[in-house]
C-alpha cells in the first residue's frame, strides 16, 4: 500500500535509533476515514500518523510512503516499511530539497548557489561527483565531506531497505546493519548475507531460514563461515568466554549447521568446518593460539592487556622511601590500629607499581584504603591520586568510607559515558592523569573495561586493585580479577581477619561459611530464614517483611534481591509490580505515565540502567514530579546528593522500578536490610558465589524466604562454569620478555589458589 504526502509534524523522535511517529498531510483520499486526524484544516488536505524509522522532518519534498494500516492502542496509525523522497525535477524543486535540513552542511543560501550553478543537474552532481561542489562559493573541503557523508548514508539505507525487503524485514532492521557495518552495508550483504548474525537480533537460524527461502547452499563456506562467528559470539555472550577451544567451536558449528538438515547430502562434514576455520585464520577473520580460537578484536584486548600488566611488573620495585614514621602520624591522625596482613596491604601498595587487596567483608578493606591514601598524601602532597570503582553506588561508597570525595566511576573516568556511548566505546584510549590509582570491586571488572582501563595508563602510575574474588564475576565476558590474581605475578595481600564491629556480624561470619562450603549458619536477628514452600508463598512472605523493614528503617536502605528477573512471583520484576501496588498505589492518571509494559508514578523508587554523564548504571532515586510540557512529558527525578535530574521519555527507558533488583545488579551496592528469596525454581542460577554476593550486600541484616535444602544445595554448588580467558597465563608470557631473569615473581597465597581452583 503507498500514500504520496508531505510532512506535516512531528509527535515522537528517538534521536538513538531515529524511530519516529509523525503526522502526514495527503490529497488521497483512500486513507481509512478511523485512520484520519480529526482536526480541521483550511488546506482541504487529509492528515494521518504514520510510525517508521527516520522519515524526513521537511515539508520542502513529497514523500511515497510504502507500509501497512495496523489498529493499536493509538488508533489506527501507517506503519511504514520504505519511503523516499520524490524530489520535482525543476531548480524550485531541487532547492527546496537541498535546503530541507535533511543534508548537512547545506542550508538556504548555499542551496540557492548550488542550483544556480548545476540547476536540475544537482542530484546526478551530488550522486556522480561530489567533488563539483567546491565549485560552489563557500563550501569547503570539511563541509563537502559532511554533505557527502549526509547524502551516502541517506542512499545507503534506501539501498539496504531495498536489498532487505524480500526477506520481509524492518526499516529498523536496515538502520542496524548500517550502524553495523557503515558505508560498506550493501557490499557486505551483497557478498555474506551471514554477516547479518553479527546485528543483534539475528540469530544464524533466523537468517539461515532466510536464506533457504532465497538460496540455500548447505555446504557454502559463507554458511560454514557465518556458523562458526556466531558460535563464538554466543560463546561470549552467554558463557562469558573469551574464545572457544578448537573442538569445542566444531561441535558447536556443526550443531548450528546441521540442525535442521533433512538428508545426509544436506549434512556438513567435520573437514569443512575444519577448512572453512582455516581459510579464517588466513583472512585474519579469527585468531588462533594454541589451539584456542578469538576474535580478532577480543583477542587485541587480552593480549594488550596482558602486555601492559606485564610492563607494569617488570619495573619491579618502585618506591624505596621507608613509609613508617609517616604511617604512625596517620594512624594518630585517624586514631585507628592496624593489623600486621593490613600493614603488609600498606606498605605493598607503595612498594610495587601494582598490587591487589582482597578479603571478605568486615575484614578490614576500608581502613586499608584509608591508611593508603592518607599516607599517599603526606609522602608526596603534590602529586594525585585517584579513586575508582565500575559502578557509580560503589564510587560513592568508597568517598563516603574514605573520605575522598574525587571518587567516580571508571566509565566517567576513561571518558566511557553520555550520548555517544556505544561509539566512545569503539574509540581510542583516553589518557588518565593520576599517580596512584585505586579501584575497588574489581571481580565487576570484565576483559572490555580492563583493557581500556590498563591502556590508559601513564608510565609510573601506581595502581592498587582492591575487591573479593568470590563475589559473582563480572556481567560481561573475562575473569580479569581471578586471573591477575592466579598469575602468579602480582603482590596480593589476603585480609582475612574479622575485626571487632563485625566479629558479631552472622552476615560476616555465615559469609566465611559460605565460602568454605559449610551449611552450618547461624541463624538470629540479622540473618534470618522464613520457610516457604513455592514462589508465591517467598513473594507473600517477602513483601509483608518488606513493608515492616521500610517503615522501621526508610525505603533507602531496604533491598529486594531476586536471582531472577522475570520469571515468577518471587522475580524481580514481579515483586516490583507488587510492591508498587502496596506502597505507592495509582492515585490519577496524572501522577502516572507508561512506558511500553513499564508503569511509573510520583513516588517511585527508581535505577538507572544506564551510564550517562550525570548518573551511573545501578543509580537509584525517586520519580519527585510529572510534567505536561509542550512536546511531551517531563519527569523529575532525585537521585540524592544534589543530583535532580529531567528526563523526557526517550530517557524513561533507561529507568526500572527498584523496589527489588537481581542481585547482578546489586553488585558493587550495600544496603542495610536485604531480603531474598531461595527457591527451589531458581535453582538453575543458584550458585555459592551468587548466594555469597547477595547476603554480602547487607550490612545489617539479612533475610532469606525459601527452602532450607535449596540454600544447601546453593552453598555446595561451588561454580556458575568456567571462563575461557587466557589472560593469566599471556601475563606471564609477555612478563617473561620483559624480565626472563627475574626469579622473584610474587607468591599468591595458597587458600587464595585453592578458592580459584
Amino acid at each position: 500500500m503507498k500514500y504520496v504526502g508531505t510532512f506535516d509534524r512531528k509527535i515522537f523522535h528517538n534521536p538513538s535509533n531515529r524511530f519516529c511517529i509523525v503526522v502526514i498531510r495527503t490529497a488521497d483520499r483512500t486513507v481509512p476515514e478511523p485512520a484520519r486526524d480529526k482536526g480541521i484544516y483550511g488546506d482541504g488536505l487529509l492528515r494521518f500518523t504514520a510510525v517508521g524509522y527516520e522519515i524526513p522532518f521537511s515539508d520542502a519534498v513529497k514523500l511515497e510512503l510504502e507500509g501497512e494500516w495496523e489498529n493499536g492502542k493509538y488508533g489506527m496509525q501507517f506503519q511504514v516499511k520504505k519511503w523516499r523522497e520524490i524530489v520535482p525535477e525543476t531548480e524550485e524543486g531541487v532547492s527546496g530539497y537541498l535546503a530541507s535540513g535533511l543534508l548537512k552542511g547545506i542550508g538556504e543560501k548555499t542551496a540557492a548557489r548550488i542550483v544556480a550553478k548545476f540547476g536540475v543537474k544537482t542530484l546526478d552532481i551530488l550522486e556522480t561527483c561530489p567533488e563539483r561542489l567546491l565549485e560552489v562559493r563557500g563550501i569547503t573541503k570539511e563541509r563537502l565531506e559532511d554533505i557527502k557523508t549526509s547524502f551516502a548514508e541517506s542512499r545507503m539505507l534506501r539501498d539496504i531497505m531495498l536489498l532487505l525487503a524480500p526477506f520481509k524485514l524492518t526499516p529498523g532492521t536496515a538502520l542496524s546493519v548500517y550502524r553495523q557495518f557503515g558505508p560498506s552495508s550493501v557490499k557486505v550483504l551483497k557478498e555474506n548475507p551471514y554477516a547479518l548474525c553479527q546485528i543483534p537480533g539475528f540469530g544464524f537460524r533466523r537468517v539461515d531460514e532466510i536464506m533457504k527461502k532465497v538460496d540455500h547452499r548447505p555446504h557454502d563456506p559463507m554458511r560454514i563461515k557465518g556458523a562458526l562467528h556466531y558460535a563464538l559470539d554466543e560463546a561470549e555472550k552467554k558463557q562469558k568466554h573469551l574464545f572457544l577451544e578448537k573442538t569445542v567451536l566444531y561441535q558447536e558449528a556443526l550443531r548450528l549447521l546441521n540442525g535442521r538438515a533433512w538428508t545426509l547430502e544436506q549434512r556438513v562434514q567435520k573437514e569443512e568446518v575444519k577448512a572453512a576455520l582455516e581459510s579464517m585464520a588466513l583472512d585474519g577473520a579469527v585468531v588462533s593460539v594454541d589451539g584456542w580460537i578469538y576474535h580478532p578484536s577480543v583477542f587485541a584486548q587480552e593480549d594488550e592487556t596482558a602486555d601492559r600488566i606485564a610492563r607494569l611488573l617488570a619495573a619491579g620495585e618502585t618506591d624505596e622511601a621507608d613509609i613508617s614514621v609517616v604511617m604512625e602520624r596517620v594512624k594518630e591522625a585517624l586514631g585507628i590500629r592496624i593489623s600486621g596482613k593490613q600493614e603488609a596491604a600498606v606498605r605493598t601498595a607503595f612498594r610495587y607499581p601494582l598490587s591487589i587487596i582482597t578479603g571478605s567483608p568486615g575484614t578490614g578493606k576500608t581502613t586499608v584504603l584509608k591508611m593508603i591514601l592518607e599516607t599517599y598524601r603526606k609522602r608526596y602532597p603534590d602529586r594525585e591520586a585517584a579513586l575508582m570503582a565500575p559502578t557509580g553506588r560503589a564510587s560513592r561508597r568508597m568517598a563516603e568510607s574514605t573520605g575522598f570525595e574525587g571518587a567516580c566511576t571508571l566509565h566517567s573516568r576513561l571518558g566511557l559515558t553520555g550520548e555517544r556511548a556505544e561509539e566512545e566505546r569503539k574509540e581510542g584510549i583516553h589518557p588518565l592523569k593520576a599517580d596512584l590509582v585505586i579501584v575497588d570491586e574489581c571481580s565487576m571488572v570484565d576483559m572490555w573495561l580492563a583493557h581500556k582501563f590498563f591502556m590508559s595508563l601513564e608510565e609510573g602510575t601506581k595502581v592498587v586493585l582492591v575487591g573479593d574474588p568470590d563475589q559473582l564475576p563480572s556481567v560481561g565476558a573475562g575473569n580479569v580479577f581471578r586471573e591477575l590474581i592466579s598469575c602468579g605475578l602480582v603482590p596480593v595481600t589476603v585480609l582475612d581477619e574479622i575485626f571487632r564491629q563485625a566479629k558479631g556480624s552472622r552476615i560476616a561470619c555465615n559469609a566465611r561459611r559460605i565460602h568454605a562450603g559449610d551449611m552450618r549458619l547461624d541463624y538470629g536477628e540479622d540473618f534470618v530464614f522464613l520457610p516457604c514452600r513455592n514462589q508465591a508463598e517467598a513473594a507473600s512472605a517477602l513483601i509483608e517483611r518488606y513493608c515492616k523493614e521500610i517503615e522501621r528503617h526508610g525505603i533507602e536502605r531496604v533491598q529486594i534481591l531476586s536471582p531472577y528477573r522475570t520469571e515468577g512471583a518471587a522475580s524481580s520484576d514481579h515483586l516490583n509490580a507488587a510492591i508498587q501496588e502496596i506502597v505507592n498505589p495509582f492515585r490519577s492518571e496524572e501522577e502516572e505515565i507508561r512506558m511500553g509494559a513499564k508503569t511509573f508514578r510520583i513516588g517511585d523508587r527508581i535505577m538507572q540502567t544506564k551510564n550517562t554523564g550525570q548518573v551511573s548504571n545501578g543509580d537509584l532515586g525517586f520519580i519527585r514530579y510529572l510534567e505536561d510540557a509542550p512536546d511531551e512529558k517531563r519527569i523529575g527525578l532525585d537521585f540524592g546528593e544534589g543530583r535532580s535530574l529531567e528526563y523526557g521519555m526517550r530517557e524513561l527507558a533507561h529507568l526500572d522500578l527498584a523496589y527489588a533488583t537481581t542481585i547482578h545488579k546489586a553488585m558493587g551496592s550495600e544496603y542495610d536490610i536485604v531480603l531474598m528469596p531461595v527457591l527451589r525454581a531458581h535453582s538453575i542460577m543458584l550458585y555459592r558465589n551468587l548466594l555469597y554476593t547477595g547476603i554480602t550486600r547487607a550490612k545489617k541484616a539479612v533475610v532469606l524466604a525459601g527452602q532450607k535444602d535449596v540454600l544447601a544445595m546453593a552453598v555446595h554448588r561451588n561454580e556458575t562454569g568456567k571462563r575461557n580467558t587466557g589472560l593469566g597465563e599471556r601475563i606471564r608470557m609477555h612478563y617473561g620478555a620483559y624480565a626472563p631473569d627475574d626469579g622473584a615473581a610474587s607468591e599468591v597465597p595458597e587458600k587464595i589458589l585453592k578458592a580459584i581452583s
